[in-house]
């Protein structure tokens, strides 16, 4: 694992949750920004990409 991979997951998960339950449009973009960002890191690690549903532990 490289830390910059772990650092984008950590961080994409930080932005994903603060964003995540906004109703403006300008929320939902970010929360997607951090999912992306966090998907990045872990296809940095060499983990597969997270697919499920924000916010049910899958």
């Amino acid at each position: 694992m490289t830390v910059t991979g772990k650092i984008k997951e950590a961080a994409g998960y930080l932005k994903e949750e603060l964003y995540e339950h906004g109703d403006s449009a300008e929320s939902r973009k970010k929360a997607q920004e951090g999912r992306n960002l966090r998907n990045e890191g872990r296809v940095e690690d060499g983990k597969s990409i997270k697919t499920s549903k924000p916010g049910s532990n899958h």
